[in-house]
């Protein structure tokens, strides 16, 4: 049997056809070849359109086809990962309402902290294991007291891979995972949050059909069917957040095990078996793809949103005409701590780790006798470094404390320049996987269907490519200190 695999990201969607027998790659594809835009009507605001997700799930998916390397019709099952957080909302026919209001906007941050203060802080920490912060039902709030007609269209809400999943299927559920990065799950009760469906009034039928993540989630209808050249009545067999299913991916199930991906936003994700919260909600705890009311797995998420999307945009002003290849090797040339340049990343949106802070993006001590292109591509590399130990320091306070962490050689995690600051500023080894998000939700079907009698068994022959260990932490922890002094500096004056 083959699965196919489809990641909804934030620049592109991608999708793979992995032979569920060998567990190998066939053929993947992506669309757009150039990075979808995120549409901002107002500072802080972030939309896309659903129906490009769907146009964009449809054109990778002939794309890969096109290839020639496997027969369309020998795909049993279909798994979707997808950018978290974000909230769609369509009417009786199932049609799209507005654009999706995605994970890094910003505009219900009041919302959510109104919201924790009028439930109680101790009671939504207890039983939310989060503030409602800038969480999906925050934006949904948002939406019913600002744009009250269409509110009143809704029929069902959904994250954006449920929005994908419906239109393959017509059918539209969610999971316990689905509901608790939401913000609308109640781990003591193991129910629909009352306290957030009744203090912001939403009517529970909004809330689609729970399912498990590994179910039956539809079937291909047969006109999707024959535009993509696939037979009709295929299950989608699988649906999670891009973070759960980067965990999975590499194998990332059980208490104590942490993964890490640095794409457009950067996160660590470690495995609980504890029903654990940070008190100031900076970072976040969800239920993990194999949560369940005996076995109970949590993902403990940090999340950073200005991440690789900064070092998108040093490319595009500094670097035109390079690959990241070529800067990520002129990074490599410049020294630690980039000869005294310092940058802060924090300029996508409010950041969660900042108390819901709009820091921004801060370039200190420039010299413009001194530096080159080459040190900003190092500083801005080292300066996300620098964030990601910062959260991991705020993991630790809740008992995280990793002893290695898994990533896939991709993105940021290509630069030596960057894993090398990753593991002296963190003071953690990494392993390095051949690990990709569309091949993980692909092996997620195959679990959803049967195919592989454990999660672990789905992930058998996945073999780690580097091992890459901190070798200069003490001289990156003085460059680190002075970062982080820089950027107290900042969240004083916000």
């Amino acid at each position: 049997m083959l699965l196919l695999g489809i990641d909804i990201g934030t620049s592109s969607i991608k999708v793979s056809v992995v032979d569920s027998r060998t567990q190998q790659c066939l053929a993947s594809a992506r669309y757009p070849e150039e990075e979808s835009g995120i549409i901002a009507p107002h500072t802080g605001w972030a939309e896309q359109s659903p129906e490009m997700w769907w146009a964009h799930t449809k054109a990778a998916i002939q794309k890969a086809n096109a290839t020639g390397r496997y027969n369309p019709r020998d795909i049993g099952a279909i798994g979707i990962a997808y950018q978290m957080h974000g909230l769609v909302v369509v009417d009786k026919e199932q049609q799209a309402l507005r654009n999706a209001i995605i994970w890094c906007d910003s505009r219900a941050v009041e919302i959510g902290n109104k919201a924790f203060k009028a439930i109680g802080e101790e009671r939504s920490l207890s039983r939310l294991l989060n503030s409602p912060g800038n969480f999906t039902a925050s934006k949904l709030a948002w939406v019913k007291a600002h744009e009250p007609e269409l509110y009143l269209a809704i029929d069902k809400i959904m994250l954006p891979g449920d929005f994908v999943a419906m239109k393959l299927t017509g059918r539209i559920t969610t999971s316990v995972s689905a509901l608790s990065e939401g913000v609308f799950w109640d781990f003591q009760q193991d129910e629909l949050s009352r306290d957030v469906l009744g203090y912001y009034q939403f009517d529970k039928a909004l809330i689609p059909d729970i399912e498990p993540v590994f179910s039956e989630h539809g079937r291909v209808q047969k006109a999707v069917a024959e535009e993509l050249g696939l037979k009709a009545g295929i299950p989608v067999t699988y649906k999670s957040g891009d973070q759960p299913n980067n965990a999975l991916s590499l194998n990332v199930l059980q208490p104590g095990e942490v993964a890490a991906t640095a794409g457009t936003s950067g996160v660590i994700y470690g495995v609980s078996d504890q029903l654990i919260y940070d008190p100031q909600s900076r970072v976040n705890t969800f239920a993990h793809v194999n949560y369940g009311e005996q076995q109970k797995r949590l993902g403990v998420l940090l999340c950073i949103n200005g991440t690789g999307i900064l070092n998108h945009w040093i490319k595009t002003i500094a670097g035109t005409g390079i690959s990241y290849a070529e800067m990520n090797q002129l990074a490599g040339k410049i020294s630690i701590g980039s000869e005294g340049l310092r940058v802060i990343p924090f300029g996508n949106g409010a950041e969660r780790m900042l108390g819901n802070r709009i820091v921004g993006t801060h370039f200190h001590h420039i010299d413009l006798n001194l530096h080159t292109k080459a040190h900003l591509f190092k500083a801005v590399q080292e300066g996300i470094a620098f964030a990601f130990r910062y959260g991991l320091d705020i993991m630790r306070e809740s008992g995280m404390n990793p002893r290695i962490i898994r990533a896939g050689k991709a993105n940021l995690f290509l630069s030596e320049s960057f894993t090398e600051a990753f593991v002296n500023a963190t003071h953690v080894p990494v392993e390095l996987y051949q690990s990709d998000g569309s091949v993980g939700a692909a092996l997620g079907a195959g679990i959803g269907v049967k195919v592989y009698r454990t999660e672990e068994e789905a992930f058998s022959n996945s073999k780690e490519l580097q091992v890459v260990e901190p070798q200069a932490i003490d001289k990156y922890e003085p460059v680190y200190q002075e970062w982080k002094a820089l950027l107290d500096a900042h969240l004083q004056q916000h």
